[in-house]
């Protein structure tokens, strides 16, 4: 009798130890995955929006963020003349006026800005600080403090504060904007409101050709940016910083659903030129282009899509003196084909001064290769 039961028992228990072998080793053939990492290193994984249940606030993500997102106050002196027509001498003359009659007033204007180092170090857009003869920091915990201007990049919209505060948080950086349709946050001080978040989806990045900046490689988002929230963060549902706010579409100066951000990388690259040479350092050729059109193609007795017209050479630049005429067609810039001036330009920038590049070209239907030392981009404002 006990040999049977033997029998009988030893391939149960052998059939329960490989089931408990498999369900450990491969959980998803019972419907169960393994435990989710919710530490994560990786800040440019993506966001995985399958979760087991449904996702009712994002406070945790916004509770990590909020504080490193300051108010940015300034103010400024400027002069006004007493009466439109002070300009003129009969004016003055007639009714006995100083010859320079001007009178002065405070202007103030308000924005945002994001905490990225315990030491001080703080991002904002340089049209919120353009001209500022003070600038007040203002921390969600009710400290203020006088902030300095480090430095600033108008061809990007960027500009870098410090402050002398003890204990100051910090945002976490991604490395990657995400994917378009994973959910956004925008942290800013709207109209002055105060310190106010808003949600929406990342619409697209790679947005350019805006207009508000000579170098253009924005993140949209439908997140409300309104006036006030400039140079607040953009954050993801970790409450990672992906973006600096920066611009809105808008044609009643309201939010519209089209919100536009710096990507974090780029601002942070920016920032560290910023602090170690004062300025950005950028390739530069020195020539201005445009579309070639189907009549300029035409007129040129070229294709349409050959490359982009040579529109203007700057004096004494690297481009005037490797002998590039206005009228040439700039068709391979170190042997990639330039399809936009925009992006070809972009792709200068980048490249350190000094460095020599080879440029194809037509002239009068004719290849021509250039050699081209490339300079440093003189500072320009907006």
């Amino acid at each position: 009798m006990l040999q049977q039961i033997t029998r009988i028992l030893w391939p149960v228990l052998t059939g329960i130890l490989i089931a408990l072998l498999v369900i450990r080793e491969f959980p998803e053939l019972t419907g169960r995955a393994k435990g989710i990492e919710l530490n994560l290193i990786e800040t440019d994984a993506p966001v995985n929006a399958r979760t087991e249940g449904l996702v009712v606030s994002y406070a945790d993500a916004v509770e990590r963020a909020a504080p490193a997102v300051v108010n940015i106050y300034t103010s400024k002196v400027v002069e006004t003349r007493v009466h439109p027509l002070a300009n003129d001498p009969a004016f003055r003359n007639f009714f006995n006026l100083p010859s320079e009659p001007r009178r002065q007033r405070m202007q103030s204007s308000l924005g945002s800005g994001v905490i990225i180092s315990g030491n001080g170090y703080l991002l904002t857009n340089h049209h919120v600080i353009a001209g500022a003869d003070d600038v007040i920091v203002e921390l969600r915990d009710g400290r203020t403090a006088q902030a300095t201007i480090v430095g600033t990049d108008p061809d990007t919209d960027i500009a870098v504060l410090k402050v002398e505060l003890n204990e100051l948080p910090s945002l976490v950086l991604t490395t990657s904007p995400g994917r378009v349709g994973d959910f956004v946050f925008a942290i800013g001080n709207p109209f002055g409101v105060g310190q106010t978040v808003t949600m929406g989806i990342l619409s697209a990045v790679g947005r350019n050709q805006i207009g508000v900046a000579n170098y253009e490689n924005f993140i949209q988002t439908d997140a409300a940016i309104n006036p006030g929230n400039s140079g607040g963060a953009l954050i993801n549902v970790r409450g990672e910083l992906v973006g600096i706010n920066t611009a809105i579409f808008s044609r009643s100066g309201g939010s519209n659903g089209i919100g536009f951000a710096i990507p974090a990388t780029v601002a942070v690259e920016i920032m560290q030129d910023l602090i170690d040479h004062g300025t950005v350092i950028r390739g530069w050729l020195g020539i201005e282009t445009q579309p070639l059109t189907l009549e300029l193609a035409r007129s040129f007795g070229v294709r349409q899509n050959a490359g982009v017209l040579v529109a203007g050479v700057f004096r004494r630049s690297p481009a005037q003196l490797a002998d590039i005429l206005p009228g040439d067609i700039l068709t391979h810039l170190n042997g990639q084909r330039v399809t936009e001036g925009r992006a070809a330009m972009d792709q200068v920038a980048e490249i350190a001064p000094g460095t020599e590049i080879e440029l194809k070209l037509l002239r009068q239907g004719q290849e021509i290769l250039r050699r081209v030392v490339i300079g440093q981009r003189p500072k320009t404002g907006l």
